[in-house]
């Protein structure tokens, strides 16, 4: 029960960021959430789209270099102690979260988190069991 995600590498220059996702709205790909981080001189793009495949076959065009991994999204009521609930979870599974990044859904209630995990299927296992929400991909491609 994994998503992918698209991560692309970024000069950290004028413009790029904007032809990067010009490239997408011409191949009429919809970001469903996304995170910038920058180093020196690259900053990594890590985008969860709608069609994943059309998505990096426009930026390859475009003389992106990009990469696609699995990671999971997970589902978290929006009030305090959420995401403290979660971690707290995944430390007690000796799980490490090597990132993560957050979006909120447009009815108010949940917030969708993006987990990139040490071990996918470990992490998935001990959230389910404590009746923590992962979301299948169709479900956060449709969002």
């Amino acid at each position: 029960m994994t998503v992918q995600q698209i991560s692309v590498f970024i000069e950290n220059r004028a413009g790029k960021l904007a032809q990067a996702t010009a490239a997408l709205g011409k191949a009429e790909v919809n970001i469903r959430a996304l995170s910038l981080a920058e180093t020196s001189d690259f900053g990594i793009l890590r985008l969860i789209v709608d069609r994943t495949d059309v998505a990096k076959k426009a930026l390859t065009e475009e003389g992106f270099t990009v990469d696609k991994t699995d990671v999971v999204a997970v589902q978290v009521p929006d009030r305090p102690m959420g995401l403290a609930h979660i971690l707290h979870i995944l430390d007690e599974a000796k799980i490490t979260v090597e990132y993560l990044y957050a979006f909120v859904e447009r009815c108010g209630d949940h917030a969708v988190i993006i987990f990139r995990f040490d071990d996918s299927e470990q992490a998935i296992a001990a959230l389910t069991s404590n009746d923590v929400e992962v979301l299948s991909a169709e479900a956060v491609y449709s969002m």
